[in-house]
């Protein structure tokens, strides 16, 4: 596939790719909610069996432009194959894209209204998210304009079998690891991995991450990488990590 350019992303076009990729793969497309034009849509494909159930999102912010491009990239090259039942929301910030902002055409960020639902777009997303199945993992993908390196957050209360080791691997193969002591004003627990402990009830505004954590899994990473790197280098480090992690529960499914 030949060099993703660093250029803001066009979200019409994007949807049409991703729709016409997924179409190709077997997967099935939910419309969501229009916003400005573009549809906010999910894409599912289940496959029979005792698959892991894995739900991945991106494009929540306007200005994070490689993980909706990673999840296309994987949509393109066949990563979403037979190995796992898929439940992708690939662009949900639509107007944000237009914009080049965090934030929605509105003002708002998405990733502040899992709580109180009072954005088109949440509402429309998690009205999809309460028809879903449980999902066994998912991951949230995102960029951070401050960091230097990769890092990621795990919500993973019950203790289960930890994928974050493992992803930190596959991303340093890539470029660096955020090496802060403090990150996004929370201590690390190691290089590059974020565990917060408080209860998420307590907080004001919730992220997507706590809304999947409270209502819909057992374990939820959210990565993220630095956008100070040339944007092929995030969207490869997001298609490695993914990988890696999607390889490490298909392992642990066969044992």
């Amino acid at each position: 596939m030949p060099t993703v350019k660093a250029s803001a992303l066009d979200p019409a076009d994007f949807a049409r790719r991703f729709a016409e990729a997924a179409r190709r793969q077997g997967f099935r497309a939910e419309p969501l909610a229009e916003v400005a034009g573009v549809p906010l849509a999910a894409y599912t494909k289940r496959t029979p069996g005792p698959r892991p159930r894995l739900y991945l999102s991106a494009g929540i912010h306007g200005d994070e432009p490689a993980p909706p491009l990673a999840l296309l990239r994987m949509m393109e090259t066949g990563v979403f194959d037979h190995r796992a039942t898929w439940f992708l929301c690939p662009l949900l910030n639509p107007t944000g894209f237009l914009r080049g902002t965090r934030e929605n055409a509105d003002g708002a960020d998405l990733n502040r209204d899992y709580k109180d639902l009072r954005t088109a777009e949440v509402a429309a997303h998690v009205r999809w998210l309460e028809r879903q199945p449980s999902f066994d993992t998912t991951f949230c993908l995102h960029e951070d304009w401050e960091a230097q390196g990769f890092y990621l957050y795990e919500l993973n209360p019950e203790g289960l079998p930890t994928l974050a080791d493992t992803m930190i691997a596959a991303a340093r193969a890539h470029g660096p690891v955020e090496t802060a002591a403090i990150i996004d004003g929370r201590e690390v627990n190691a290089p590059g991995i974020i565990r917060p402990v408080s209860d998420p009830l307590l907080r004001e505004n919730w992220p997507e991450a706590i809304y999947l954590r409270q209502h819909h899994t057992r374990r939820s990473y959210t990565l993220e990488t630095a956008s100070a790197q040339p944007l092929e280098q995030r969207i490869t480090t997001q298609v490695a990590t993914v990988t890696t992690a999607l390889a490490a529960l298909v392992s642990t499914r066969e044992r």
